[in-house]
């Protein structure tokens, strides 16, 4: 059954920009982003809107609906009644190129500032071996899409701009997370993640959790446990003592 829906688009570019009103025909069963494909076919042609597979797993489509940062693929027009307006603005962390897309090649720069995968040298018959637990634990780290909704939603970097040059952010600390746990790297990540990627700065408040399309544990299962290995690293009175001792056979051999 069909209705007409109003909604309410962002248009404007970096210079700025204004909320644009529209009242569109939907059919029942459809996703956000079917009405915004059908605001472009029928009464804003130049519209700009930044999508792909339009099946949540692509990461393209990541916008706010009302407030909240979703893929427009994945929000259903059944989560809203059928009289409520559904306001579309791009992602608020990120510069705007022109209407709902953004540019965010911010995480793109912060992607090259992780330290590469490097792995042990193989056993003698070739092969790297690790136990089944640990493949399976770094599964869910390997389902993001790289939407950077986390990202967005992110107080550290959404209200502070001045921020971004020294903070990573939850998609990456997620990334580090995923090395440093992995048995075959030999890449020791917690001082970098500490120092230049700002771990610090998260006070863990699950916001980048709650958004994630692909639901993956980013607080509890990342960036808490890479926390914990920072601490570990820095404050463990074993690894302290050690790190003295070989600091001091280092000075006596030079």
């Amino acid at each position: 059954m069909g209705y007409d829906l109003s909604m309410r688009l962002w248009r404007g570019d970096r210079s700025g920009g204004e909320l644009a009103d529209y009242v569109v025909a939907v059919e029942e069963g459809e996703v956000v982003l079917d009405a915004i494909h059908r605001v472009q076919a029928t009464q804003a042609g130049d519209l700009a809107v930044r999508w792909n597979c339009k099946a949540g797993k692509c990461g393209s489509c990541s916008a706010e609906i009302n407030g909240r940062p979703r893929l427009l693929c994945m929000t259903r027009l059944s989560d809203f009644e059928p009289e409520e307006t559904i306001t579309v603005t791009p992602m608020r962390t990120f510069p705007v190129i022109r209407d709902l897309v953004t540019d965010v090649s911010y995480n793109y720069e912060k992607a090259k500032e992780v330290p590469a995968f490097a792995p042990t040298p193989p056993d003698k018959d070739g092969n790297r071996r690790m136990m089944q637990a640990d493949v399976e634990r770094g599964q869910e780290f390997r389902k993001c899409i790289e939407c950077f909704l986390c990202q967005d939603t992110c107080h550290v970097i959404r209200d502070h701009d001045d921020n971004k040059s020294s903070f990573a952010g939850p998609r990456f600390f997620l990334r580090y997370a995923e090395l440093d746990m992995h048995p075959l790297d030999t890449n020791d990540r917690r001082k970098l993640a500490q120092g230049a990627a700002g771990l610090g700065m998260c006070n863990i408040t699950k916001c980048c959790t709650e958004v994630c399309p692909e639901h993956i544990k980013i607080t509890d299962n990342a960036i808490i446990p890479m926390k914990e290995r920072v601490v570990d690293r820095r404050y463990d009175p074993v690894v302290w003592l050690g790190s003295k001792i070989l600091r001091r056979e280092q000075r006596n051999e030079t």
